[in-house]
């Protein structure tokens, strides 16, 4: 693997969709930067990763729901001398249940992970692909962004700044020769139901999908420079066919099918 490989950058990068990016990237040659709270199952996954292809993986331990915290991220690599050419922006997490019901800090923090550290990212690396007149970003939306989403209000809307955010900079920064693509899954076989406090519905089970196609799906889509994407066909209706739904209908039906009941 030569030393003049590119560089992607992977948040929540010890689980989940951020393991397969970790896993499809090094594949295709890329050294990595996994950055995530939990250490160990990063440092698992890159002697894993440069064991199987002979990449350069650097792991950093870093609480991303920090203001501030993608500043000192940049800051870091850039004294590594570490130019990032892919970034791809998946740290987030859901909460499951009424608005009411959830602890104000909580929210707060799942807000600030969400959309303010993405944006952060988003404005720090972004800011030095621009100079180089070359880069690639990939941020992780939700299928729950095309809507609103009863029991999951503040997370869905979240995931809405992330859709809007990232299809308006896909036409900001393609002048300066970056890719911007939102990612947008449905529900996907990783720990998000866990975190979030959900117990899976009968509607979520029909219809995940597993990590690594998601994965795979958002890097085609990267690589093909689109806009945004929404992998799984099902997924796909879903999210095309609210243009065409009363949003009245459509918030009605979706907490329906997120019920436990």
């Amino acid at each position: 693997m030569s030393s003049n490989a590119s560089w992607a950058l992977i948040t929540g990068a010890s689980s989940g969709l951020g393991v397969d990016f970790a896993r499809e990237l090094a594949a295709q040659g890329h050294h990595l930067v996994l950055v995530a709270r939990r250490v160990e199952p990063m440092q698992a996954l890159a002697a894993e990763l440069e064991r199987a292809h002979g990449v350069r993986v650097k792991v950093i331990g870093a609480d991303l729901a920090r203001p501030g915290a993608g500043a000192e991220l940049l800051a870091t690599l850039d004294a590594d001398g570490i130019a990032i050419d892919t970034l791809i922006n998946n740290a987030g997490y859901g909460l499951f249940g009424e608005f009411l019901s959830q602890p104000l800090e909580r929210t707060l923090d799942m807000l600030q992970l969400n959309m303010l550290t993405l944006t952060e990212l988003t404005h720090a690396f972004g800011g030095a692909m621009a100079k180089r007149g070359r880069g690639r970003m990939l941020l992780v939306a939700s299928i729950g962004g095309y809507q609103a989403t009863p029991t999951y209000a503040a997370y869905s809307a979240s995931k809405s700044y992330v859709l809007l955010f990232g299809e308006a900079l896909h036409e900001e920064l393609r002048p300066h020769g970056v890719t911007v693509t939102v990612l947008a899954p449905g529900i996907t076989a990783t720990e998000f139901l866990k975190v979030s406090g959900q117990k899976a519905t009968l509607y979520q089970r029909l219809v995940m999908m597993r990590s690594g196609p998601v994965v795979r799906i958002g890097l085609r889509a990267l690589a093909r420079r689109r806009a945004s994407i929404v992998p799984g066909w099902l997924n796909a209706i879903t999210a095309w066919s609210n243009r065409l739904m009363p949003r009245s209908l459509q918030r009605k039906i979706a907490f329906r099918l997120m019920s436990n009941d």
